[in-house]
């Protein structure tokens, strides 16, 4: 059996409330929830499982998530970032506010989720498609 990439925990302070965010905005289903997580599964089998973080915990550590999604999903994501006013920017360092960029020739965009975590739109993998 090849390895592969099947499911990662993604701490929030309200598993529904960011589950429902990451759903809303990449245009997928939510799964039924399994124990403390609620699923986003993706489209190439790779779940996306949401759980609360202890309530002690008061910070969470931000992740970075990178989703390559095809242009007209592009479209209906950014429209959805701009309908809820979040700012984004153009690169890692939060610089190009409220920008996307073009790199590799594609679309790419920042922002955070309600939990603090960065994610990533892009349109073209880094380095551009294969030849």
């Amino acid at each position: 059996m090849s390895v592969q990439f099947n499911h990662t925990i993604v701490g929030c302070h309200d598993n529904r409330v960011s589950a429902e965010f990451w759903a809303d905005t990449l245009g997928l289903e939510i799964g039924a929830p399994w124990g403390p997580f609620i699923p986003v599964p993706l489209d190439n089998g790779v779940t996306l499982d949401f759980a609360n973080v202890p309530p002690h915990v008061t910070e969470i550590q931000p992740q970075h998530y990178a989703f390559l999604i095809s242009e007209t999903e592009f479209d209906t994501a950014y429209a959805k970032i701009q309908r809820y006013g979040l700012e984004h920017w153009a690169d890692p360092r939060q610089q190009g506010v409220d920008e996307i960029n073009h790199n590799d020739g594609g679309r790419g965009v920042y922002f955070l989720d309600p939990s603090g975590h960065f994610l990533e739109l892009i349109t073209v993998p880094y380095g551009g498609w294969p030849t």
